[in-house]
């Protein structure tokens, strides 16, 4: 079976504003796939139509990880934990629970996450292991 990789929003926007990673992205020895709340994320911010364009390519060729129920509750238990113990603001805490269903869904799935939110990722790693891959 195939590896399965998941390209976070910082690789992808990086890769659609500079062509950065299109080399890397294309060279992926595995299955890629979406997962929904990058989707959102890029969604939020799609503003012109080749954005969108890349957006609609992405949903049509790649089968997309969304977080279970039970993923959303232990997000915010660890986000809870992880306030506690780093006594961060709720605006930071609102700023990484994406970033925590992503890594969440990520290892339900046995996935690499691919990203180049070095500092957010590898400190939710040390709450919760998952594969991960700073580009």
């Amino acid at each position: 079976m195939s590896d399965i990789f998941v390209l976070d929003s910082s690789v992808l926007v990086d890769d659609l504003r500079t062509g950065c990673h299109h080399h890397r992205i294309a060279a992926i020895d595995g299955v890629l796939r979406n997962s929904s709340v990058v989707l959102a994320e890029l969604w939020r911010g799609a503003i012109s139509q080749a954005d969108r364009e890349v957006l609609h390519y992405l949903e049509r060729n790649h089968p997309t990880l969304t977080p279970t129920e039970n993923i959303w509750l232990e997000s915010g238990r660890l986000l809870s934990r992880i306030h506690a113990d780093r006594g961060f603001e709720p605006r930071k805490l609102r700023q990484l629970h994406f970033d925590v269903l992503i890594a969440l869904t990520v290892r339900a799935h046995g996935a690499r996450l691919i990203t180049s939110n070095r500092d957010d990722f590898e400190m939710i790693r040390e709450y919760r292991g998952f594969k991960l891959e700073i580009w």
